[in-house]
């Protein structure tokens, strides 16, 4: 159970926020956890699913959004969006249980989303404070100046769900999957 109330439904939301529930129940046939717990916030909503939105449109592909989600939840040591992304990034971006697991330890199966999982994980663990070389080798694997800024916005967007989580201890509502022993 959650430190702060989760709204049960969208209608006991703040009204501010339901139309960005719908939305959401709208495009993954319901409204897990996260999102009626941050509904409490109409703001933070708003700004957590714009900027998703705008990621989304951005020059990543699904799949290398989802390996940075797995790699960001398993070095921050939140269940909730390791459970959550297992399940979407196998379900949504095909990602296989090889590729998943590589994506935990913060790598790939693929050498191109090897290199911006590695420069994801390289930022949470320098807490962006990463060496020219890390920037040189991600851009050596093929990524433009625009998806570099973009995995950046992934590792920020990430950081923010696995500490709403793990601070607020939201309910998984996913298939529940345990982090890697240390």
């Amino acid at each position: 159970m959650s430190y702060i109330p989760t709204p049960a439904t969208i209608e006991e939301a703040p009204e501010a926020s339901r139309a960005i529930l719908e939305g959401v129940q709208k495009q993954l046939g319901r409204v897990p956890n996260i999102f009626r717990l941050v509904s409490n916030s109409p703001a933070a909503l708003s700004g957590w699913t714009a900027l998703q939105g705008a990621l989304g449109k951005g020059k990543l592909p699904a799949a290398t959004r989802e390996r940075i989600a797995l790699a960001m939840a398993e070095a921050n040591g939140c269940d909730y969006c390791l459970s959550a992304h297992t399940y979407t990034g196998g379900k949504f971006a095909k990602l296989d249980e090889s590729e998943i697991a590589a994506n935990r330890r913060g790598s790939s199966n693929d050498p191109k989303a090897a290199a911006a999982v590695e420069f994801a994980k390289a930022l949470v663990v320098s807490r962006g404070a990463v060496a020219a070389r890390e920037i040189d080798a991600v851009r050596a694997a093929g990524y433009s100046d625009a998806e570099i800024l973009e995995i950046i916005a992934h590792v920020a967007l990430n950081t923010f769900t696995n500490y709403v989580n793990e601070a607020l201890g939201t309910e998984i509502d996913f298939p529940r999957i345990d982090r890697l022993a240390a």
